[in-house]
């Protein structure tokens, strides 16, 4: 089982951005109480502009509080999510095939059709957008697409969540019943990607893509 690890990037910019403001603000009142006490009685400072300096730091500070406030949620989310998927270990789910995750440059997807096929696969990233397509056989039964996420134009396209769209027709031309529903065992849980990946037999189910679950005793 892989897991991988949380970034902490946002949190440790977080802490850095709020000793840089802290420090700021000590030397702004330093500052401000040095002017105060030498300044000319008969021609006082406007205190206009410290006024708006002190709002200034104190939205800034809020934003800060509310930047980890959204980091918390973020990782209480993402640790639920991981949980969940590893309850899913020793069970047997049924999940739609059409999803697979690239993890560096390689993507898996399984089908059948009830009868041998010329097949068009089509490849879509996260947004919709047609990244690969191909043209191919394929025999009764099971088979297997593999894709080393090198797109149509030649360009390695980035890790994360791509869908499929399988079209068979059979010698005639008619068209032919694409399954990319599996069931299986999950063995195992793949957290390197941009969300959990159920290892199944020898194929790799985003956990988004679960359409049931249930014991293996039946």
């Amino acid at each position: 089982m892989a897991v991988g690890s949380v970034g902490t990037t946002g949190t440790s910019a977080n802490a850095l951005s709020r000793q840089t403001i802290a420090d700021n603000f000590d030397t702004f009142l330093t500052l401000l109480t040095t002017q105060l006490k030498n300044q000319n009685p008969l021609d006082p400072l406007d205190t206009n502009q410290f006024t708006q300096q002190l709002v200034q730091f104190t939205s800034v500070e809020q934003q800060l509080k509310t930047n980890d406030f959204l980091e918390a949620m973020m990782l209480a989310t993402q640790n639920t999510g991981n949980t969940q998927a590893v309850s899913y270990v020793g069970k047997i789910v049924t999940a739609s095939g059409s999803k697979s995750e690239l993890v560096d440059g390689k993507a898996t997807w399984n089908f059948a059709v009830d009868k041998p096929a010329d097949i068009s696969v089509t490849v879509r990233n996260a947004s919709g957008d047609v990244v690969f397509t191909k043209q191919g056989s394929v025999g009764q039964g099971e088979s297997t697409f593999n894709w080393d996420g090198i797109g149509d134009d030649g360009s390695k396209k980035p890790n994360g969540s791509y869908s499929i769209t399988i079209e068979g027709r059979d010698q005639d031309g008619n068209l032919v019943d694409v399954l990319t529903e599996m069931t299986g065992e999950v063995t195992g849980v793949d957290f390197s990607g941009s969300e959990p990946v159920l290892i199944v037999g020898n194929a790799r189910v985003n956990m988004s893509s679960v359409l049931s679950v249930r014991d293996d005793g039946g």
